[in-house]
C-alpha cells in the first residue's frame, strides 16, 4: 500500500511538473507580452517576463527583472493611465487602458495593457499580471482616418511645389556639413560626394563620381570591414551608427575613422540609396589614449611616494609626545584624513585606468551576500554620526563574484546618498531576491538628479553642475559602478526627480553566465 501511495505520488508531482513546463512554454510562445509583478515588494517589481515582452520592448531579461513597469513610459510621465494604473495597483483591481510606452532605443509604441491581480486563498493581493499588445499600427491608421481628405491633398500639393527648393536648400547644407558624405547607388556605385570628402582624401568628383566604391583610386575603399557593413549588415539593420574603420589611406595615411550609414528615401524618390557619413577620429582617439596613459602613469607614479608619507605620518602619530599641544594633534589628524582622501582618489584612476585598458580583473569566488551588505553599511555608520543607514529586505543567497568589486560599488552609493542629501537624516537600503537576480536600492532624499542628467550619470568624468559647485569630486565612482556591475552580468540604473531624493539599485544574475 505504501509503494502504491508513493507511486501516486510520484505520477502527481511529475504531472505538475509537465504542466509548469507546458504553461512556460506556452507562455513564451504567446504573441502577446506578458509580465508578473510582486505586490508584495515594494514599488512592484517585475519578476517574470516572456519573449514576446522582450521582443515588444527591445529590453533584455536582464534589463526588465526588477524595475517597475512605469520605465517604459521614460520621460512621457504626463500620461492619464498612469494614475489609472496607479489606482488599480492600490485598490487591486483589474483594468485595461492603451498607454503611450517607448522601447529601448527609444521609438514610440502604443500598448494596450490588461492588467489583473491575483490572490491567495486568504484574498490577498500577492502579484499582478499584465498582458500586453502592440495596437501601434491601429492607432496610426485611426489618426490617419481622422484626417481630411482635402487637407492631405493640399499639403501634397505644397510639398510637391516646395520639393525643388528644398533639395536646393538641402544640397547647401550638405556642403557645410563637416564631415564626409557619400551617397551611393543599390549597386554601390557613388552618386555624388560632398566638398568635405574632396578635400580630406585628396581627390576630385572626377576621379569619384559615377565610380564603384571598391575600386576608387587605388582601390583604398576596398576594406573587408566595409563591405561587411555594407552588404550584410545594412540590409538587415537600418540604419548602421559608429561603425569603426582603419585603414592606410593614399595620400593622408593611416586614418581610424567612424562611419554611420542609412537607406534613404525621399518623397518615393532615391529608394534604396545608402548615405555615409564618415568622420575621422584618428586624433580624437590619441588624444584619449594620451589621456589614458597620463591618467595611469600619473597614479602610478603618485601611489609609491603617497605609500611612504602615509607612514610617515603613521609613525608620528605613534611616536607624539604625550605634552604634545592639541594644536599639533589636531593637524596631524587632519594631514592623515586628507592622505587617505587623495589614496582613495588615485585608487579609482587607477580603477579607471585598468577598465579603459580592459584590465580589470574579477576574483570570483562564492560569500554570504546579506553578511557582505551589513558589514559595508556597519562600515560606513561607523563613519557617519549625521545619517542613518536603515537595511531592511534579505536575499538568503551565496553569490558567486568578486565581494571586494561589490563592497567597492555598495559603498559609493552609500558614501553618495550621505553625500548628497546633507538635509536629511536617513538612507534606506533594500535587498531582494526578484526572479533569478540579485537586486540591492539605495534611496536618499536629497538633492535629486534631473532626467537629462541621469543619462549621462554613469559616464566618466560626467558631473551634474549645481552638484560641482557644492561638491568635490571627479566623476568617476559611479562609472566604476556601472563598470563592475556590467563585468558582472549585471545592471545598474538610477531613479530620480529633482529635490526630492535619488534611489540607485542594482541588480545581478544569481546563476552566472557560462
Amino acid at each position: 500500500m505504501d509503494s502504491l501511495n508513493k507511486g501516486n505520488f510520484a505520477f502527481s508531482q511529475n504531472t505538475s511538473e509537465q504542466d509548469f513546463e507546458l504553461m512556460t512554454q506556452a507562455l513564451d510562445a504567446s504573441i502577446s507580452g506578458i509580465i508578473i509583478t510582486d505586490h508584495q515588494q515594494p514599488d512592484n517589481p517585475i519578476i517574470y517576463c516572456n519573449s514576446a515582452f522582450e521582443r515588444m520592448t527591445g529590453y533584455k531579461r536582464k534589463e526588465i527583472i526588477g524595475h517597475n513597469c512605469r520605465f517604459l513610459q521614460k520621460d512621457d510621465r504626463n500620461q492619464k493611465e498612469r494614475e489609472i494604473l496607479r489606482q488599480a495597483v492600490i485598490e487591486g483591481e483589474t483594468c485595461v487602458v492603451e498607454i503611450r510606452n517607448y522601447q529601448k532605443n527609444g521609438t514610440l509604441f502604443w500598448n494596450e495593457l490588461y492588467m489583473s491581480p491575483i490572490m491567495n486563498a486568504e484574498g490577498k493581493v500577492c502579484y499582478f499580471v499584465g498582458v500586453q499588445n502592440d495596437i501601434t499600427r491601429r492607432k496610426n491608421v485611426e489618426y490617419e482616418l481622422k484626417q481630411h481628405q482635402e487637407q492631405m491633398e493640399r499639403r501634397i500639393e505644397e510639398r510637391t511645389k516646395s520639393l525643388k527648393e528644398n533639395e536646393d536648400y538641402l544640397a547647401s547644407i550638405v556642403e557645410t556639413v563637416r564631415e564626409s558624405l557619400v551617397v551611393l547607388n543599390p549597386d554601390f556605385k557613388v552618386l555624388s560626394v560632398n566638398d568635405h570628402f574632396i578635400k580630406t582624401f585628396k581627390v576630385s568628383r572626377e576621379e569619384t563620381e559615377n565610380k564603384l566604391l571598391y575600386n576608387l583610386g587605388n582601390g583604398q575603399w576596398d576594406i573587408p570591414a566595409l563591405k561587411e557593413l555594407l552588404e550584410n549588415i545594412l540590409p538587415t539593420n537600418n540604419p548602421v551608427e559608429e561603425f569603426e574603420v582603419e585603414h592606410d589611406f593614399p595620400h593622408i595615411g593611416k586614418k581610424l575613422m567612424l562611419l554611420n550609414a542609412h537607406r534613404i528615401e525621399l518623397e518615393g524618390k532615391f529608394k534604396d540609396r545608402i548615405l555615409i557619413a564618415i568622420e575621422d577620429i584618428t586624433e580624437r582617439r590619441e588624444i584619449e589614449r594620451r589621456k589614458d596613459d597620463f591618467l595611469s602613469i600619473a597614479s602610478h607614479e603618485l601611489k609609491t611616494p603617497l605609500t611612504t608619507i602615509k607612514g610617515y605620518v603613521q609613525v608620528m602619530d605613534r611616536l607624539l609626545p604625550a605634552n604634545a599641544s592639541e594644536k599639533f594633534k589636531n593637524v596631524l589628524h587632519k594631514t592623515g584624513v586628507y592622505i587617505t582622501r587623495l589614496n582613495n582618489l588615485i585608487s579609482e584612476l587607477l580603477d579607471v585606468s585598468r577598465i579603459q585598458t580592459g584590465n580589470i580583473e574579477l576574483h570570483k569566488e562564492p560569500f554570504d551576500f546579506d553578511k557582505m551588505v551589513i558589514e559595508s553599511i556597519e562600515n560606513i555608520q561607523s563613519a557617519t554620526k549625521t545619517h542613518k543607514i536603515i537595511l531592511s529586505g534579505s536575499t538568503g543567497v551565496t553569490y558567486i563574484g568578486d565581494e571586494s568589486h561589490i563592497v567597492q560599488v555598495l559603498n559609493n552609493l552609500l558614501s553618495n546618498a550621505i553625500k548628497y542629501s546633507p538635509e536629511e537624516h536617513e538612507v534606506n537600503v533594500y535587498l531582494s531576491r526578484v526572479s533569478d537576480f540579485l537586486k540591492v536600492s539605495v534611496t536618499d532624499n536629497g538633492m535629486g538628479i534631473s532626467h537629462e542628467d541621469q543619462k549621462k550619470v554613469f559616464e566618466r568624468f560626467f558631473r551634474v553642475g549645481e552638484i560641482q559647485q557644492r561638491f568635490p569630486g571627479m566623476g568617476i565612482g559611479l562609472y566604476i559602478c556601472a563598470e563592475i556591475i556590467k563585468n558582472h552580468g549585471g545592471t545598474i540604473w538610477v531613479e530620480s526627480e529633482k529635490n526630492h531624493g535619488s534611489n540607485f539599485s542594482f541588480t545581478l544574475p544569481i546563476t552566472q553566465p557560462k
